[in-house]
């Protein structure tokens, strides 16, 4: 099952600054105790980094938005 990309340009680095600035968060949550913040700052970063990787976001997909330009 392959899954069409809807995820690109500046969508895509967005997403990429918001992971890793998340990515942040948690750690820095999570090296001063408040393990419920850590926890759903990483969630949050990896899913904007699976979206970064693959270029396919399921909300996207629900929304039928498309941020490629169209090239496969």
């Amino acid at each position: 099952m392959t899954l069409e990309r809807n995820v690109g340009g500046r969508d895509r680095l967005v997403r990429a600054a918001l992971a890793v600035l998340l990515t942040v968060v948690a750690v820095r949550a999570l090296r001063r105790g408040n393990r419920t913040t850590g926890l759903l700052a990483g969630v949050g970063a990896l899913g904007l980094g699976f979206n970064v990787t693959t270029c396919v976001c399921g909300l996207n997909r629900l929304l039928g938005i498309d941020t490629t330009d169209g090239d496969d």
